[in-house]
């Protein structure tokens, strides 16, 4: 009960005109790896200078917080995609399933059964330096 009082003489101070001090914190915001970073910043200079709509999406969803990032496993992208694409996945590509053609992946980041089952993988940075317009790049995830 002696609680309770302490709360509710708090609260009415602060609705009673007098001014009560409060901290706010500013939280840190984006991602605070220096890789990710610069490939974010990278990015954002390419788009703007191809004037690219495909990657200014792509930085979208890179700058999401890691937990809200994307998570794909090989037999979505084998069910999605067609021989000879390229894929994009702005997050990671898990080992779950097999493919079936050829296909081109590129992903901010393969785990280690992906890595071995996938032929044809490059990182985002790759492709963004030999396709800087983003064209026939498909978005998976």
């Amino acid at each position: 009960m002696v609680k309770w009082a302490g709360l509710r003489s708090q609260w009415l101070s602060a609705y009673a005109g007098s001014s009560p001090v409060f901290r706010i914190r500013k939280m840190k915001t984006g991602t605070t790896n220096p890789n990710l970073r610069n490939l974010i910043q990278e990015i954002k200079e390419t788009s703007a200078k191809e004037g690219s709509g495909f990657w200014k999406r792509i930085v979208k969803e890179l700058e999401k917080p890691g937990r809200n990032r994307r998570e794909v496993n090989i037999y979505r992208i084998n069910e999605n995609t067609k021989d000879k694409e390229v894929v994009i996945v702005p997050g990671k590509v898990l080992g779950n399933g097999n493919l079936d053609h050829d296909v081109t992946v590129a992903a901010l980041q393969f785990s280690e059964s992906a890595s071995e089952k996938i032929k044809n993988k490059i990182t985002i940075k790759e492709l963004l330096k030999s396709n800087p317009k983003g064209k026939d790049v498909r978005i998976i995830g």
